[in-house]
């Protein structure tokens, strides 16, 4: 009997991925555990392994294209077996139904395009879990999952977010009047909107009847010109790694309230410290510290101190997260993926340094694990290795916060001891971007003076 090669779980926040290319071709024979795919997921690539013994038999899925986990993508049976799909994921267009498959196209209703089947909406499990969960129709939430044709848990999650708060008659006089309640100024306590606001809202619509005017003549929308001169050498598509970056980056800036509090910092004595450890213990560790080992630990013991910065925003609160999950935003040739080292707290520096390169090895050479590249609780970004001084990181929601370090460089300054000279330190600016819809101004800017406190005199984070 033939067995079925499916696209595996691929950890808990996977819920597609994208074929990237077969290892084998059509109809060869291949070994049980031979690997035989690769796909794409938002954090690295893997590979699938052959289920059994046999021939293989390839769907009519074609590299690039974006399927959901558990989708049976193949057959391995005998040399004159046809592909046939058994169990698929749901959501997914059986590969046996071409004609089904192609009128899977994205319908528009209103703005939000909805991906349907015979007036069935797709989406993925977790997305109709959460739907039920919350009371909401499918049909009104904006697809992104599956190049725009599926719903993911992610669009529910944000539907939710976008959904102005309403007393339940007027949602449900709103929603036989089929009107968007976003579009809504509520008038009841706290923004509420009441009865009265959808009432008032349907009044307009009633109207005599009138002739039709005349068709306006709108002209088709002329492709966008290109400066004189100027010419096209090469158009990379938003897809894999860059589209997943493109799209969290520009909710995180669209949908927190940033403010960025910027620090200059003594390291003089956290530099000596660094040089110290590097002298003492590369061999014995097989690695020198780094000063992103220093700062990360440094800050998981502020993070311990000042609970609030170690924080995420769910729908209706604030949740203070009982873990310090340190994520390390890292550059690759795939674009920036941010490692997580968990419970950084609780590690020593070693554990923390030999933790942070083995993750940051499988990133570059895109073989993360599945949980490798989620779970964090803040994240810090460092430049200061391209002689940037200071910047202002995107927030990785939905964390608090992000720590951005700059460049340390040698600069004159004044000391208290000695206010008639400036002397030679070494000076590191740091920036501090938070969302000021989980904490105020005053409690980062202590969390921060913190920081700089144990990075300026450092043997104050080793005794604690």
């Amino acid at each position: 009997m033939a067995k079925e090669v499916f696209i595996p779980k691929l950890g808990q926040t996977v819920e597609e991925v994208t074929l990237v290319h077969w290892l084998v071709p059509d109809g060869a024979k291949v070994d049980q555990g031979q690997e035989i795919l690769e796909v794409e997921t938002d954090k690295a690539v893997f590979t699938v392994e052959a289920s059994a013994k046999g021939y293989l038999h390839i769907g009519p899925f074609a590299d690039g294209q974006v399927v959901q986990v558990l989708t049976v993508v193949g057959l391995i049976g005998k040399q004159d077996e046809k592909f046939a799909a058994g169990t698929v994921a749901e959501g997914e267009v059986s590969p046996t139904a071409p004609a089904e498959a192609a009128a899977a196209v994205p319908v528009t209703v209103g703005a939000a395009p909805v991906a349907e089947l015979s007036g069935r909406v797709f989406a993925s499990p977790r997305a109709r879990v959460l739907a039920a969960e919350k009371g909401v129709e499918l049909s009104h939430v904006t697809p992104t999952g599956g190049g725009g044709q599926r719903v993911a848990e992610r669009d529910v999650v944000a539907y939710l977010e976008a959904t102005p708060k309403a007393t339940p008659v007027a949602q449900k006089l709103a929603a036989e009047a089929g009107i968007d309640l976003r579009s809504l100024t509520g008038t009841g306590p706290g923004g509420r909107i009441t009865k009265e606001d959808v009432e008032q809202a349907i009044q307009p619509r009633i109207k005599p009847l009138a002739l039709p005017a005349a068709p306006a003549v709108v002209a088709a929308p002329a492709p966008a010109a290109l400066l004189p001169g100027v010419e096209i050498t090469e158009r990379l598509p938003l897809k894999g790694v860059r589209g997943i970056i493109a799209e969290r980056m520009g909710t995180s800036v669209h949908t927190t309230a940033r403010v960025t509090l910027v620090m200059d910092v003594d390291a003089t004595e956290f530099v000596a410290l660094r040089e110290r450890l590097k002298a003492k213990v590369s061999e014995e560790w097989g690695f020198a510290p780094g000063y992103n080992d220093l700062v990360a630990k440094i800050v998981a013991s502020a993070l311990r101190k000042f609970p609030y910065m170690n924080a995420r925003l769910a729908p209706d609160a604030i949740e203070l997260l009982a873990h310090v999950n340190m994520g390390m935003a890292v550059d690759t040739e795939r674009g920036l993926l941010v490692p997580v080292i968990r419970d950084a707290d609780q590690k020593t520096l070693r554990q923390f340094g030999s933790e942070f390169r083995a993750l940051v090895d499988r990133a570059r050479k895109a073989r993360s694990l599945p949980d490798d590249l989620s779970g964090g609780s803040f994240t810090i970004t460092n430049l200061g290795m391209y002689d940037i001084d200071a910047f202002t990181p995107v927030i990785n929601l939905p964390e608090a916060a992000i720590l951005g370090l700059g460049r340390i460089a040698p600069k004159w300054v004044y000391r208290p001891e000695s206010p008639a000279a400036p002397v030679l330190r070494q000076m590191w600016t740091l920036s501090l971007v938070f969302d000021h819809r989980l904490v105020d101004g005053a409690p980062a800017a202590r969390f921060f003076q913190y920081v700089k406190e144990l990075i300026e005199e450092p043997y104050l984070w080793v005794a604690g």
